[in-house]
């Protein structure tokens, strides 16, 4: 049923939670984009997926999906039964939503107009999810299939920005197989590497966000374990060496016209951390400087960056681009989020309010171009 045929509310389904490491920032980010949904213009359908896998029917609660003395939410916790399953059918002519326990009688939930996918990491932000809704033929917010792997692998994203002549910094991947067969041999290509561009290295996932699983390595003596670490997250990991300058963000939003960058937001260096790590971004509620205290030839360049990485890697809807501001006054772009955090503290929010754009403002924006925009090749 077309949300645009029909004189009913458009249906939203925000699906968070997810099978990755960013689970419960997902949650987090569903309560602050649940809070925020018009509801005289939305009927809202929570589905949060468990840790395993499963697609839950939760309440419609946003304060039960926040931290709470330092304890991060989960939809276990949210979920209203632990065995029943919502089943979204792989069918374009069919936008009905089912859910279903064992041994009673599956209930209909009715159709869904537009999916919300909040999900951060693999099996979410990484085109599985995704391709899924292509399949079902659902409308969903964000990027596509493609931009959406893209934008989860470093190693692939890089070399799409590198394609593109976007300026990255030096770094190195060890793939599973190199670390399997032979981690001698890929110890010494990391090695290798901190030779040629020095210590300290930061070891990561190539595919996890939220700063999951990063170990800044000081020396030789911290680097099995900083594999380790990163490998928990992913198999494939990603080492870089340590750029030197200050970390500056930006947001894009696609508009009618295409795609716009905000204002640009500053990240200041972190004293309880080593760098800005999960902890301190999440827990101890590290706050970014928005506007970055930049001139206007560099806000006007790390915007037009922001866009052209966007472009770059096929985008869609939303991203926040991450960069450091060199010594040097050049900017190096480290990474894209197509799905970025929508907490309270998140950057992406921030930084489209001080652009002039509200919080439900760029939840409305966001799920009108998804209504309006098509799946499949486009």
């Amino acid at each position: 049923m077309s949300s645009e045929t029909s004189h009913h509310k458009p249906r939203v389904a925000v699906v968070f939670g997810g099978r990755s490491s960013e689970h419960a920032i997902s949650v987090l980010t569903a309560g602050a984009v649940l809070r925020a949904i018009d509801r005289e213009k939305y009927d809202v359908l929570p589905i949060g997926i468990t840790t395993d896998g499963r697609w839950a029917l939760t309440a419609d609660d946003p304060e039960r999906m926040a931290i709470e003395d330092r304890q991060l939410p989960t939809v276990a916790a949210l979920a209203e039964s632990t065995e029943g399953a919502v089943v979204l059918p792989v069918d374009p002519t069919n936008r009905e939503v089912v859910y279903s326990e064992p041994g009673s009688v599956p209930k209909a939930l009715g159709e869904v107009d537009v999916v919300f996918p909040v999900l951060h990491g693999p099996y979410g932000e990484d085109g599985t999810l995704q391709g899924l809704l292509e399949l079902s033929g659902v409308p969903y917010v964000g990027s596509g299939v493609l931009a959406s792997a893209v934008g989860q692998d470093k190693d692939y994203m890089k070399r799409v920005f590198t394609s593109f002549g976007l300026p990255v910094g030096p770094y190195e991947v060890i793939r599973p197989r190199e670390w399997e067969n032979d981690p001698a041999a890929a110890r010494r290509k990391i090695v290798d590497f901190a030779a040629e561009h020095g210590w300290p290295l930061f070891v990561k996932p190539a595919r996890a966000g939220s700063s999951m699983g990063i170990t800044k390595v000081d020396d030789l003596s911290g680097l099995d374990e900083a594999i380790e670490e990163a490998r928990r997250h992913d198999p494939k990991i990603l080492v870089e060496s340590l750029l030197r300058g200050r970390e500056i963000e930006c947001g894009v939003l696609e508009f009618e016209d295409g795609p716009r960058a905000s204002v640009p937001a500053e990240i200041p260096p972190v004293t309880a951390h080593d760098f800005y790590d999960f902890e301190a971004k999440y827990i101890d509620s590290a706050t970014g400087i928005v506007p970055a205290p930049l001139t206007a030839e560099q806000t006007a360049k790390v915007q037009e960056l922001a866009v052209a990485a966007f472009d770059a890697a096929s985008c869609e809807g939303l991203v926040r681009a991450d960069f450091f501001l060199q010594d040097n006054g050049e900017f190096v772009i480290n990474e894209i989020n197509t799905l970025p955090g929508f907490t309270p503290i998140s950057m992406y929010p921030r930084m489209w309010q001080e652009s002039g754009v509200s919080y439900p403002e760029l939840i409305d924006r966001l799920l009108q171009a998804a209504l309006h925009r098509s799946t499949g090749l486009r």
